[in-house]
């Protein structure tokens, strides 16, 4: 009879542990979720700012003037 009750102790435990395990994972699927929302939010918020363009080459004057604009936007933000 104690056999019996200790495979029944188990197979409760085990349920358990994978009941657990199986929260965990949704509660980590849910917080990742939750993160790529957020930088689509701030992606979508930086953009509507209109940032400068940086059109690349030899400009130090206008490599400046992109950085200034960018970080008026992060400081806006």
């Amino acid at each position: 009879m104690a056999y019996q009750r200790t495979n029944a102790h188990i197979a409760e435990t085990l349920a358990a542990v994978a009941e657990m395990m199986a929260q965990n994972n949704a509660d980590r699927i849910a917080q990742t979720n939750r993160m790529g929302g957020e930088e689509e939010l701030r992606w979508e918020r930086f953009m509507k700012n209109n940032p400068p363009i940086f059109k690349g080459g030899y400009d130090p004057d206008g490599a400046q003037n992109w950085i200034e604009g960018v970080e008026r936007i992060f400081g806006a933000m």
